[in-house]
């Protein structure tokens, strides 16, 4: 046998709800490792005095007790794994592992029994039922009565709200009431808050961003106080799972963040983690409630009773020494700007993500932490609004996608580099899929494999390049654009030395100036136009020439149809190709063969019918002819209608410009000379047109002239 046992898949009830782990045997001790949360328990081996094996709801269970009175209980074993593991702790423990039946019988007259952490009901000394008295709240008294209330917890599907307890009068020792001896056993071990006592030290007026508001922190021995102004909160040192200091990114403040579970609860909102936010300038001198000599025994010189510092160093140096557990701080990471975080967004809010030795942490609203156990591969995408900032996506192994975007492009390379040293799986990097990151393929040769997304951001970069380069060269080419032209116009409205003009000559220059500035400008604007490719011609149908011949199937499907409406009568076209084509692919080769022989000799005959049609003259000859003579009446035709639509725009263009009323020609000479110009003008454009028309109706007559008759003229 090995040094070690190992189970997958081994559950620990938490209040009413099941969290499965990974559960080993080991010479010097046991532990038990949470999946959902992480927290591990060890077992030291020498401190073991009881384990029982019982048959329990999820198959068989294992209870171990402790010298020190604690007591563990994990489910989930098979009944073949009783042998290996009571053979293992035979030749490994003093403990032998020994099977207890759990009572089924239904009663509910028994014995209540007080051991450690457990009330066992037992009935004929087989235990029908037990309770962790940690999971008790509140324990009320009555007459001949006791009522044990019980935390609630939200993952649970099912909750024990209350069990009451009817306790029979009787003589107890010492004359004690029977009940109120019960519910003392009750409280000496329940998780029932009582700020009884002083507190060891206060905190006054923390900020504190979740849950938000300022708040005086009490330390008590077993649990932390919040004090607001609207809310306090009451957190038992047993609920907290880990501490974690970091530094902001300003290098000015510090955030402190502890991780609960079960959470605060404030309404229906829910407080996983309780983060306070200091100030490194802040100084304080503490003085703990407590003599030396119980300072020295009880925190063996983590804490003494007079101690100065910063403010955040205090806090965390207190809260480690009691809750017992390590403060986790930023690791070796260092960012592009040199700080241990990124600055990034999470649901809509910009907060800082701190990669971690052994996960992810973001500060804050909502904060997240991400272990690199739960990580089942990371990703690293496109920015959704530019192209200077990536998001980094990160997938949980239960099926949770975390998206932390508007990532600086800097950070891509520091960020890429963590992820590769700590091996989680890249999703975007080309390997096949199913691969974890413990496999050997994460290696330090992985740096030499192709990054579609660095190849990516190195395109885009050089067509912004290119880009910007053509900007440039177009706008040098839009300042040199006849230079001369402006430069005159300028030095013309602005000379001295310019001499005066008409009214009508100024009006005419600033006209003419304005036309070749409308000029330049479009000149710029003008954009190549792509040559747009000749449309396909479509084939026309022939009509006179021969039909195609009929395939094997189509030859087989006319002789039987009328077999298969017989045999299924009342049968819809549509249904009858269906039908037909189950029968056709049941046939066989040999059936198949014969009408293949048949489509075969009609496609002969259809090859030399056709041969014969084309060698007659059929086909292709008189439809191209026909084309010919549709497109060239087709031109004929347009020519006449443009000629024509001229002719009558002019004739009542004309008729407007020769009308003149008497008082606008009283009114100024110079109108009527102008107006004697245009009309002049207008007329030879007048002339010039009716000789252009007569020449295009003299040309029309000419290729009517040359042009042959089409077939169907001769056939008339």
């Amino acid at each position: 046998m090995g040094d070690t046992l190992e189970f997958n898949e081994i559950y620990q009830e938490i209040k009413g709800s099941w969290n499965d782990g990974r559960l080993r045997f080991s010479k010097q001790n046991v532990v038990y490792k949470s999946s959902k949360t992480g927290k591990v328990d060890n077992i030291p081996v020498g401190e073991l005095n009881l384990a029982q094996w019982r048959r329990v709801c999820l198959g068989h269970g294992i209870k171990l007790a402790t010298s020190t009175g604690h007591v563990y209980k994990y489910d989930g074993f098979r009944d073949t794994d009783f042998e290996k593991i009571s053979e293992f702790f035979k030749a490994n423990y003093k403990v032998e592992l020994t099977e207890k039946d759990m009572c089924v019988k239904g009663w509910n007259w028994g014995t209540a029994k007080f051991s450690g952490p457990l009330l066992s009901f037992d009935i004929n000394d087989s235990a029908a039922f037990e309770i962790p008295l940690s999971s008790v709240s509140q324990c009320a008294t009555g007459k001949n009565e006791v009522t044990l209330e019980f935390h609630q917890n939200d993952d649970a599907e099912v909750s024990l709200m209350e069990v009451r307890f009817y306790v029979p009068p009787g003589q107890a020792d010492e004359g004690q009431d029977p009940v109120e001896g019960f519910a003392q056993n009750v409280l000496s071990k329940a998780d029932v808050i009582q700020a009884t006592g002083d507190a060891v030290c206060i905190f006054k007026e923390l900020q504190c961003l979740t849950p938000r508001g300022r708040y005086d922190i009490r330390i008590y021995p077993t649990f932390l106080h919040l004090h607001g102004k609207t809310f306090d909160y009451k957190i038992p040192y047993t609920t907290v799972l880990r501490l974690f200091l970091l530094p902001h990114k300003d290098q000015r403040q510090m955030f402190f963040v502890i991780s609960l579970d079960p959470p605060i609860k404030q309404g229906q909102t829910r407080y996983h983690f309780l983060i306070l936010l200091f100030s490194k300038e802040e100084d304080i001198s503490l003085t703990l409630n407590m003599s030396e000599e119980d300072v020295e025994r009880r925190f063996e010189g983590k804490l003494s009773k007079n101690m100065s510092g910063s403010l955040y160093e205090m806090v965390s140096r207190v809260m480690k020494a009691l809750v017992n557990r390590k403060i986790t701080v930023p690791g070796n990471f260092q960012g592009h700007s040199g700080a241990q975080c990124i600055t990034c967004s999470y649901k809509a809010s910009s907060g800082l993500l701190y990669p971690l030795e052994r996960g992810f942490i973001y500060v804050h609203k909502p904060p997240v932490h991400l272990r690199f156990e739960e990580i089942s591969c990371v990703n690293f995408a496109r920015g959704t609004t530019t192209t200077r900032s990536f998001d980094f996506e990160i997938e949980t192994k239960q099926g949770n996608q975390y998206t932390f975007s508007s990532i600086e492009r800097e950070e891509y390379g520091k960020l890429f580099d963590f992820v590769n040293a700590k091996k989680l799986n890249i999703k975007n990097r080309g390997f096949k899929e199913g691969m974890k990151g413990n496999n050997n393929e994460y290696s330090d040769s992985d740096d030499d494999q192709h990054d579609a997304y660095l190849e990516r951001m190195k395109a885009e970069g050089k067509i912004r390049e290119e880009a910007n380069d053509s900007d440039e060269s177009e706008g040098e080419s839009d300042e040199s654009f006849n230079p001369g032209e402006e430069d005159d116009d300028i030095a013309e409205e602005y000379d001295s030395n310019a001499s005066e003009s008409d009214s009508s000559e100024e009006g005419d220059g600033d006209s003419e100036d304005e036309a070749r500035k409308k000029k330049a400008k479009k000149a710029k604007v003008v954009k190549e136009k792509k040559e747009r490719k000749p449309r396909k011609e479509k084939k026309q149908k022939d009509t006179g020439g021969p039909k195609r011949p009929m395939s094997a199937y189509m030859l087989w499907l006319n002789s039987s149809r009328e077999r298969i409406k017989s045999e299924n009568p009342g049968i819809s076209v549509t249904e009858i190709s269906k039908k037909a084509g189950e029968m056709w692919r049941q046939l066989g080769k040999d059936e198949k063969e014969e009408w293949e022989e048949k489509a075969g000799e009609a496609k002969k005959q259809y090859d030399k019918a056709k041969k014969e049609y084309k060698e007659s003259g059929g086909g292709g000859s008189t439809a191209a002819s026909k084309k010919e003579s549709k497109k060239k009446g087709g031109k004929k035709e347009e020519k006449k209608r443009k000629s024509a639509g001229g002719e009558k725009e002019r004739e009542r263009g004309g008729g407007n410009d020769s009308f003149k009323s008497k008082e606008f020609i009283e009114t100024s000479e110079e109108s009527s000379s102008d107006t004697d110009r245009k009309s002049k003008s207008k007329s030879k454009s007048k002339s010039k047109s009716k000789s252009k028309s007569k020449k295009e109706s003299e040309d029309e007559e000419e290729e009517a002239v040359s042009t042959p008759p089409t077939s169907e003229e001769d056939s008339d």
